[in-house]
């Protein structure tokens, strides 16, 4: 594979921010001019880190570049640091990575690489508050992505003992409510998919394929998953859920379900990648 480390000025973050982007390879049978001067479009997953990573994280601790090679995919691998892949203007000179994701990164890529701008060719999936990030982009940007892959996180009900949580995440909810502008601007935010989630379905709007994972024995998750597969179930949303057990909140299970995802959007090419 081609590994394109990228570092940029961003007009939605504010300074420069990096990435990684994994690039399909030349088979080796294949005259070097006529592959890259092809114009062929490929397929692209966009693949987000957890709370304290980076655009390193999946490429150090996954064998995604691997299964990247198998499948002709392109992966792009952001930075957003502890963000939840929400705006915050406050931050510095604004940084916005709702809008980054869409509004620059994704029109950088298909510019700039030879990634198809079609919705059926893109992908988004990403754990923890990666995962999280997904199901925003998900249901509240439909349109760009043909299947999400949440990984270790669930979409959570915003009720008052949620939004008033203690301990870390009980604190994380605060500030978030707090960058939002209050408990009503939070609410009407990206983050509360469940609201989100009812109103797409009212609308009938076209929802990528969802796929759900986490390990069993991701306490947790495990609980909050299946309270939202039961709220979604009644919506008569359809996705794939799967609790893998014997594992945590970990780098092998992610590993494992990222590999799924990619198999169950069809993300196929037999033909693909050289042996070495």
């Amino acid at each position: 594979m081609s590994l394109v480390h990228m570092n940029f000025q961003s007009s939605c973050l504010g300074n420069n921010t990096d990435i990684n982007v994994i690039l399909p390879d030349k088979p080796w049978n294949k005259d070097a001019k006529e592959f890259y001067g092809s114009g062929k479009k490929y397929k692209t997953l966009y693949l987000l880190h957890g709370t304290f990573g980076d655009y390193t994280d999946w490429l150090r601790k996954s064998n995604v570049e691997l299964y990247a090679c198998e499948r002709d995919l392109i992966v792009v691998m952001p930075s957003a640091m502890n963000s939840n892949y929400q705006n915050w203007p406050k931050f510095g000179m604004g940084y916005n990575m709702w809008d980054f994701m869409t509004e620059e990164l994704m029109p950088l890529i298909q510019g700039w690489f030879p990634s198809s701008p079609a919705r059926e060719d893109n992908f988004i999936a990403g754990l923890s508050m990666g995962g999280r990030g997904t199901s925003y982009f998900a249901f509240s940007k439909p349109q760009y992505f043909a299947g999400a892959a949440i990984l270790s996180a669930a979409p959570v009900k915003y009720d008052d003992d949620a939004l008033e949580g203690k301990g870390m995440m009980g604190n994380r909810t605060a500030i978030c409510v707090e960058n939002a502008g209050g408990k009503e601007a939070f609410l009407n935010s990206p983050e509360n998919v469940w609201d989100i989630a009812a109103k797409a379905v009212k609308d009938g709007v076209d929802l990528p394929k969802l796929y759900f994972a986490c390990g069993g024995e991701d306490k947790g998750i495990v609980g909050n998953l299946r309270i939202w597969k039961e709220y979604a179930d009644s919506l008569g949303i359809e996705a794939t859920y799967e609790i893998i057990p014997g594992y945590r909140h970990e780098w092998r299970f992610w590993d494992i379900a990222v590999e799924k995802a990619m198999d169950l959007f069809g993300i196929v090419n037999e033909q693909a990648g050289n042996p070495f």
